[in-house]
């Protein structure tokens, strides 16, 4: 975990690579969970029996839910120190390139894209790619944006 003392360490850092988080498996049970918080029961992520007739040869996650994994994975990556709060501001990119197969593991790699000083405070955009254990394309790829109020 790359550890920032002060705001104008992370400002340094554009273009730095992060490093990676541990693996994390996608469970079956992760994903029903997933799909009660959301009322989004489509078959291809809870019901195996009919996704292993479906395209994917079995059930995938949502691509929300992996997106919802990103503080989780990410808390890997950085820490600012240093700082009264840190508030999630949004997202500029987001995409979706590979479903995850129930069963797969995924992480994510960050890279400081842009800083910027802002009145609300500093504004850091994080490119974030998740990966998929064994597989090319990412499962998805996004900027996230976050202010630093010092």
């Amino acid at each position: 975990m790359r550890v920032f003392r002060k705001i104008d360490e992370v400002e340094a850092a554009v273009g730095d690579h992060l490093g990676h988080s541990d693996w994390l498996e996608i469970t079956q049970d992760r994903v029903n969970a997933f799909a009660d918080a959301t009322d989004d029961h489509q078959w291809i992520h809870v019901d195996p029996e009919r996704a292993a007739q479906g395209p994917f040869g079995g059930p995938i996650a949502h691509g929300y839910l992996t997106l919802s994994l990103l503080p989780r994975l990410s808390a890997d990556l950085m820490r600012v120190d240093g700082v009264k709060l840190v508030i999630n501001y949004g997202l500029n990119k987001l995409r979706f390139p590979q479903p995850v197969r129930v069963g797969a593991s995924i992480r994510v790699g960050g890279e400081i894209a842009s800083f910027e000083h802002t009145r609300q405070g500093s504004r850091v955009v994080v490119k974030y790619t998740i990966e998929i254990k064994d597989e090319d394309k990412p499962a998805c790829v996004a900027e996230s944006v976050r202010v630093l109020v010092p």
